[in-house]
């Protein structure tokens, strides 16, 4: 049986993963409107994956028996300077992110929930990637800078994306891995 403070904790991170979702749902629509359609993939594919990190905090909750209490979602930012400066504050949230979810580690380990502690062990290492990744492409967008040319080739690279799980499906422990 899941604590009611880690239960009510998971919850607030089932919100957070819904928002970042909803953020980079709104990122896509910014990139659609200035036509960088590879831009936008990319994005929703993120919101796929944030999707799916909501899903894996609900199934926990679940099978822990807990209960899931939805809250509303805060609205996103809608424009941005430019698409460095999308990805610069994509950054930025992902960062937010690993923060939340240390703070959820820390509480699983003054909880002693040692499952919980492996659920959030899986969601330090997935910050690692998704800091990096964001970092990753600020780099190349600043290496692109005005030249339209190389946008357009950093586009076509972002819309090769392949998507991830399907974020409605029972999550397994192959999932985990």
């Amino acid at each position: 049986m899941i604590s009611r403070k880690l239960n009510d904790a998971i919850n607030k991170q089932i919100n957070e993963e819904m928002f970042s979702a909803y953020l980079y749902l709104s990122m896509a629509a910014y990139f659609d409107s200035i036509n960088l359609t590879g831009f936008s993939h990319w994005f929703r594919l993120q919101v796929r994956e944030e999707t799916f990190h909501a899903m894996k905090f609900y199934h926990h909750i679940i099978e822990r028996g807990g209960t899931v209490e939805l809250q509303a979602l805060e609205e996103p930012k809608k424009k941005w300077d430019s698409p460095l400066n999308a990805f610069e504050d994509a950054l930025k949230h992902e960062e937010h992110i690993s923060g939340c979810i240390n703070t959820l580690t820390d509480l699983a380990i003054e909880e002693r929930d040692h499952a919980a502690r492996n659920l959030f062990a899986w969601f330090v290492d997935e910050q690692v990637e998704e800091e990096a990744t964001a970092t990753e492409i600020i780099e190349k967008l600043k290496l692109a800078g005005d030249q339209g040319h190389m946008l357009l080739m950093l586009d076509k690279e972002l819309g090769a994306r392949p998507a991830g799980p399907d974020p409605y499906l029972p999550v397994t422990t192959e999932d985990a891995g």
